[in-house]
């Protein structure tokens, strides 16, 4: 950082500061800090360098990478503020220690207030007509010689536009509220109010009660500023962005002013006393509170924003990290009505085979030759499973798959299974340039059904290609902070990548980009020399490809997988700096290296001890013995299918009582939304959710999970149904 003389970032400090923000030990902070400044990634540091983190997890890692962000933020501020005050000759010692050693954005903001550039305000107004000199005498509360017309006359100038002793003396008390308002002890005080007895409001502004009919629990409301939860204050703000309400934060104001106002006019003999405590009333109306309120408004913001971001991110961990159905032949069908469902096939590594249009719902209902069409198409290719959408027409066009599949599956050794899938953001995919560049010469709509086909197979090398803000397992993300949205999804994304692995001769560019150390660029040059040069023998062939250098390798390389290659390790998660160590391992049993991979019972022969070096200490030497008895061992859990129940497919197909299975879609705070066929989600509340207290619905349940639950109530009108899952 070129800081010009400012040196704000102190890494002694900063490692003290993030051990006692973060709870993790100053050494592994240190450790973590010098990885990351030296540009490694996340997912290498918690799987390759658990020994100089002492075996920091992922989660850790993040924690300590936002917080050294921060710091650097804080840091960059302070150098520009440093520089500001000392161009305006202002910056003594004091003032610069005092920012030098502040911790807090805010408090750094105000001390920085007094200086800030301003636009033209009432008390800049004053002095250009030459009234800081009386202002002075106002704010210093000593008595004064002679009348008060003594002291305001010389201030009297029609040529300066004070045209008498009245007006002098509103112009100095404008002033003097400017002063008072950027005082940092009185802002923070005021703060501290603002805190400990604020309270976060909601009004419906007038006329706007029918619009706002969706906000009807906010048009009047107020709870304590501290416990507003994150969710119910982004409700309110997307009110207020939509201009049906008036969000803000209330005081008592006349508790306020009472304590304010002794504070700021001390003196009560002083001749203008009555004059500045009305000032001080006027400091607190006009500057104070607006914006103390807008700091604290924002920092409530923040708050929910990273509440909302936490979740929405293990939301999409979640369905990310979705059990495969695996490589099985599959059908994809994008329901619709009028313009029919588009079918596509595709072969077990995700080839496309084979698309038809079939037209089994209103209005032509043709369900004869649909039946005959997708029959042929199952026998032809041998398809396991059937992928439908779960959007318009999705329960229709499922039914009439039911309806086939009795037949298909009764008439011989087939035995195929239809699962319905998330078609959120397949309608974008299928629109995209990345979707012309796979499929240049396929209708949008046969792209969206191979998307579906492909979210069955292997959700996460489907959804990758996606913006995952539009894959649907989000809570006002379009109302939150989307540079830090977009960060943490995207590092969701890489996490769940790397965990893991990547097929190196089977990955598209997308699910390339994700793996640590590659990127777009890199990953679309790797594409390219594949397609050039013919699949990939070996890892280290990884550096014949343009501009991937040594450290991006070293990054990678652990995450990437090579089937039926020239070297067995090369099909595991051992990093390629340790084939060394394997090596040692065969030749300690007499073996060869090929066959300790996979082989659990050469591996547990081994004495981990023995392998343990300054270079590669124990928990290194674990994971390798663990990843020779189950090489590239996929962490994701089985695949598992729900059933919904037959001739429910309306929300009015629902009665109070039913017991339903369905699928989470979207876990939140304040409970969990769950997909039970009828074209509506259905809201598990957090007090439905298990029979013991919940603190957190993620802590019970998935994105992903099939659950059964008991329907409490159904609100035909608002389209709303209650569930419980611990009554079914």
């Amino acid at each position: 950082m070129d800081n010009q003389g400012y040196e704000c970032f102190h890494l002694d400090e900063v490692v003290r500061l993030i051990a006692q923000a973060t709870g993790v030990p100053e050494r592994q902070v240190r450790s973590a800090i010098e990885l990351l400044e030296d540009g490694n990634t996340l997912p290498f540091i918690a799987r390759y360098r658990k020994e100089a983190t002492n075996g920091l997890d992922e989660t850790s890692l993040r924690s300590v990478a936002d917080a050294l962000e921060k710091a650097h933020e804080l840091a960059r501020r302070k150098t520009t503020i440093l520089k500001s005050i000392d161009q305006q000759g202002e910056l003594s010692e004091q003032l610069r220690r005092q920012i030098e050693q502040c911790r807090d954005k805010h408090a750094l903001e105000d001390l920085y207030l007094p200086f800030k550039p301003k636009r033209k305000t009432r008390a800049s107004a004053a002095r250009e007509r030459g009234l800081q000199p009386l202002a002075d005498l106002l704010l210093a509360q000593q008595p004064l010689q002679g009348s008060r017309s003594d002291v305001l006359r010389p201030y009297v100038s029609p040529e300066n536009d004070v045209p008498d002793e009245s007006t002098a003396l509103q112009g100095a008390c404008d002033i003097v509220a400017e002063h008072w308002s950027e005082n940092v002890e009185t802002r923070r005080w005021l703060a501290d109010q603002v805190r400990d007895f604020g309270r976060v409001y909601s009004q419906v502004k007038r006329g706007k009660k029918e619009a706002a009919a969706k906000f009807e629990m906010y048009f009047d409301h107020h709870e304590p500023l501290g416990r507003v939860p994150s969710h119910r204050l982004l409700a309110m703000k997307r009110g207020e962005a939509e201009g049906l309400l008036r969000v803000g934060v209330a005081l008592n104001d006349e508790y306020v002013l009472r304590k304010l106002k002794p504070r700021l006019a001390h003196n009560r003999q002083f001749q203008f006393h009555r004059e500045l405590l009305a000032t001080a009333t006027d400091c607190y109306q006009r500057l104070l509170l607006p914006s103390i309120e807008s700091a604290a408004m924002q920092a409530l913001k923040e708050r929910a924003d990273d509440e909302a971001i936490q979740v929405f991110a293990q939301n999409l961990r979640d369905l990310l990290l979705a059990p495969p159905a695996g490589p099985q032949v599959t059908m994809g069908i994008d329901p619709g009505f009028r313009t029919g469902c588009k079918v596509a096939v595709v072969d077990g590594t995700g080839r496309f085979l084979e698309s038809q249009t079939i037209y089994p719902t209103p209005p032509r209902n043709d369900v004869a030759a649909a039946s005959a069409t997708l029959a042929d198409l199952i026998e032809r290719h041998s398809v396991r499973f059937i992928a439908i959408g779960n959007g318009t027409a999705s329960r229709e066009t499922d039914a009439f798959v039911a309806d086939l599949l009795k037949d298909v599956n009764s008439g011989g050794p087939a035995d195929v299974a239809k699962v319905m899938v998330s078609e959120s953001g397949a309608s974008i995919y299928s629109a995209s340039e990345l979707a012309t560049e796979e499929y240049p010469d396929l209708d949008v709509t046969v792209r969206g059904a191979i998307s579906i086909a492909h979210r069955l197979q292997d959700p996460l090398a489907e959804l990758v290609k996606i913006d995952p803000k539009s894959i649907g397992v989000g809570q006002y993300q379009h109302d939150v902070n989307q540079n830090l949205l977009r960060r943490s999804l995207d590092r969701e994304v890489e996490s769940c990548v790397n965990s893991v692995g990547v097929d190196l001769n089977m990955a598209s560019g997308s699910l390339l980009s994700h793996v640590a150390g590659i990127g777009p660029k890199l990953a679309a040059g790797i594409v390219a020399h594949r397609d050039q040069h013919g699949s990939f023998k070996t890892r280290k062939q990884l550096l014949d490809v343009p501009k991937l250098g040594g450290k991006a390798f070293e990054q990678a390389a652990g995450f990437l997988r090579i089937r039926d290659g020239g070297q067995p390790l090369d099909n595991s998660a051992v990093h390629p700096e340790r084939y060394p160590v394997v090596e040692r391992m065969a030749r300690a049993l007499g073996v060869a290296s090929s066959n300790l991979v996979g082989n659990t019972g050469l591996a547990a022969k081994l004495n981990a001890d023995d392998f343990v070096s300054p270079e590669c200490g124990r928990p290194t030497i674990d994971d390798i013995l663990e990843e020779l008895s189950k090489p590239g061992r996929d962490p994701r859990s089985q695949f598992q299918m729900a059933t919904f129940a037959e001739g429910v497919d309306e929300i009015s197909d629902l009665k109070v009582g039913m017991i339903l299975e369905g699928v989470i879609t979207n876990v939140t705070k304040f409970g969990a939304f769950i997909d039970l066929g009828v074209h509506q989600d259905g809201l598990i509340h957090i007090s439905e959710l298990a029979n013991e207290y919940v603190q957190a619905p993620s802590d019970v349940v998935s994105v992903g999970d099939v659950v059964r639950v008991k329907v409490l109530d159904v609100d035909l009108d608002r389209r709303r149904i209650a569930v419980s899952r611990k009554q079914a």
